[in-house]
């Protein structure tokens, strides 16, 4: 059972003590984190290894877009629950490449204010303080030519007409916070995805992500033998796998998830989870389609 049953200052305080939400790459520490001393979330936790260290998820809405996420091609980096500055601060791609904008830019204090809502605070042990935003995810792409950018992306597991008026205040904040700096937000909802893609990558994660990674000349192969039998089942085209690795049916299963999650199958993710289901391929522009993240659908349209 977690220790600590709500957020107060003393909590906020410890957090910045422990150096949350610093680092890059495999040194960053979340804001929030899957831990017995931090507060519940309201949704279920998750942890999933990607990239050097755990991702600290608090939902399933978060988990379902992680997934997405990792089938990017061009993410460089991904900081889960990302604390958003109260004051000003420096742009937050400074922390990768020093001719990212200069200056100070506004901290949620004063976005509230110009906004006309009021900043949310907490309380306890006698002391008031302000609360800190997070974003769920912050994304470091990178470009061809090596140019890196920011995209901001939250997750919410009910349709955003659903929410009340103080939630969308809130979520106006966090808006008004990355448009400031340039910094595209989406706000992803399951409106926003197809169920049975999100089931797919679900189901397929652990052979795809949680095993050891086969070699680029096995995944080749597999995907040179899956792409000959497109449209026949699952469980004809892994038989094929096998035959031709030579190996057992397991590690044909790795070898055919891992090339679906490393980009080298464009596998139509709305198949049924049924290993009778017909295995079919996707241009790469319909695949990334199926990507709410890829494609910067959102459901915030304000």
């Amino acid at each position: 059972m977690r220790t600590t049953k709500r957020f107060t200052p003393q909590v906020l305080a410890r957090f910045m003590a422990e150096g949350r939400s610093t680092g890059t790459l495999a040194d960053f520490t979340p804001w929030h984190r899957v831990s017995r001393g931090d507060p519940s979330s309201e949704g279920r936790s998750h942890l999933l290894h990607w990239r050097d260290r755990f991702r600290e998820l608090l939902s399933d809405g978060e988990w379902k877009g992680s997934l997405f996420i990792i089938l990017m091609r061009n993410v460089f980096d991904s900081r889960e629950q990302f604390k958003l500055s109260c004051g000003p601060a420096a742009h937050e791609l400074q922390a990768y490449d020093v001719s990212a904008p200069g200056g100070l830019f506004d901290g949620t204090l004063k976005i509230a204010a110009d906004l006309g809502i009021k900043h949310p605070k907490i309380s306890g042990h006698g002391e008031t303080s302000d609360w800190s935003f997070s974003t769920d995810n912050l994304l470091t792409l990178v470009s061809p030519r090596g140019v890196k950018s920011l995209l901001a992306v939250s997750f919410k597991p009910k349709r955003i007409d659903s929410l009340p008026d103080r939630a969308r205040d809130l979520l106006l904040i966090e808006q008004e916070y990355w448009r400031r700096r340039g910094v595209v937000w989406l706000l992803i909802t399951p409106a926003e995805y197809d169920k049975a893609t999100a089931d797919c990558l679900r189901c397929s994660s652990g052979w795809g992500l949680m095993s050891e990674p086969l070699s680029a000349d096995i995944l080749g192969e597999a995907s040179a033998v899956a792409r000959t039998l497109a449209s026949a089942s699952l469980s004809r085209t892994l038989t094929a796998i096998r035959a031709s690795l030579n190996s057992d049916l397991e590690t044909a299963q790795h070898a055919f998830w891992q090339a679906v999650w490393n980009g080298s199958l464009t596998l139509d993710l709305r198949r049924s989870w049924r290993p009778s289901a017909p295995v079919r391929f996707l241009t790469q522009s319909d695949f990334d389609a199926l990507n709410p993240v890829i494609s910067r659908r959102s459901a915030w349209k304000m």
